[in-house]
């Protein structure tokens, strides 16, 4: 089968679903000027899109998951579990290599390592032992939840403070006056986009979430390819952790909840088929971005309380999958 000739689910025209999520932005930028002077602040922007940036690189991995037919539930728990060990392998290392840049660069080290075998492990247990991905990533986030737990004794686990002062400027820093973790989002991103718009390996994801008997027939190997995504998922949430971990120093029980219903959600809003089958990375970043000025619209304007954050979340996903399947019959699918 060419590279041409990918099955994919839906039309790549311009098209209301395609603008949906750009006109949602729009709106949501007037009404959070119109309802607070302080909204188009560049300190403000640069606060959205900095805090959004953790759940943003996640969700680029979670399009790639999603497209080819999988999910991941684990992603929360598993940057607690990374951010955890990541803090105990430096404070450990310490005495060792004392306070210095090869510190910071040991410890970046271990989370993309946690972050590869945690995708590893879910991709493994899903390809290899044929167990839905629902059934594994819910066990496995409560495993990693657990366990960070576990390691912080149901407290807290803490940098060094000298450590976490050397730390600091790779999240309250950056270049141009733009955050380091906007720059390594929009980098991702980018990848991102090209991977699943211009490579083979998006055409496979789209191929295998279409239909993944057609795309065996066609000589694609699915289960390496579903591998592949829960990998590049495990390690996206290990470089979020690493953009997370020096702006609070600490990681607990608590880090990271979640997070894995807002990357879901960015990717649902931003358009890839739930049932997999159609992805787009670009969607995503609107997606994440749109749910970043939401929570920011109401905590400046103070319309509800911050813990009905959680609720409009699971509200917009709902919505967004019931939009996805009028589409769909609407098409005639």
């Amino acid at each position: 089968m060419s590279d041409t000739a990918m099955p994919t689910a839906q039309t790549r025209k311009l098209s209301l679903s395609t603008l949906g999520p750009l006109a949602a932005l729009i709106v949501l930028v007037v009404l959070g000027a119109f309802l607070n002077d302080n909204f188009l602040s560049s300190g403000n922007i640069t606060n959205v899109l900095a805090r959004s940036a953790f759940i943003g690189m996640i969700a680029v991995g979670m399009t790639f998951v999603i497209t080819s037919g999988g999910l991941d539930l684990s992603v929360g728990s598993m940057a607690a579990f990374i951010a955890g060990m990541m803090i105990m392998a430096m404070n450990a290392l310490i005495p060792l290599m004392g306070i210095g840049v090869p510190l910071i660069l040991a410890g970046m080290v271990v989370a993309l390592v946690c972050g590869l075998l945690a995708g590893l492990g879910n991709g493994l247990l899903i390809t290899r032992a044929r167990i839905e991905p629902f059934i594994v990533t819910l066990g496995t986030m409560g495993i990693f939840r657990s366990l960070v737990t576990w390691l912080a004794d149901g407290g807290t686990l803490s940098l060094n403070f000298e450590a976490r002062e050397l730390y600091r400027p790779v999240y309250y820093s950056g270049l141009f006056g733009i955050a380091w973790p906007i720059l390594v989002f929009a980098f991702v991103a980018v990848l991102g986009e090209l991977a699943m718009r211009h490579t083979r390996f998006g055409r496979y994801c789209e191929a295998i979430g279409s239909n993944d008997k057609v795309a065996r027939y066609s000589a694609v190997k699915v289960e390496r390819m579903q591998l592949y995504t829960y990998v590049a998922l495990g390690l996206l949430v290990g470089l979020a952790t690493i953009m997370y971990v020096p702006r609070l120093g600490s990681a607990s029980g608590s880090t990271g909840t979640l997070w894995e219903l807002e990357a879901i959600a960015a990717v649902i809003i931003g358009g890839t088929a739930l049932k997999g089958g159609y992805g787009r990375v670009w969607g995503t970043v609107v997606g994440v971005i749109i749910l970043s000025l939401i929570d920011n619209i109401l905590n400046l304007a103070d319309l509800v309380s911050p813990y009905l954050n959680g609720a409009i979340q699971g509200v917009i996903i709902v919505l967004a999958v019931v939009l996805q399947r009028e589409k769909s019959s609407a098409d005639g699918r």
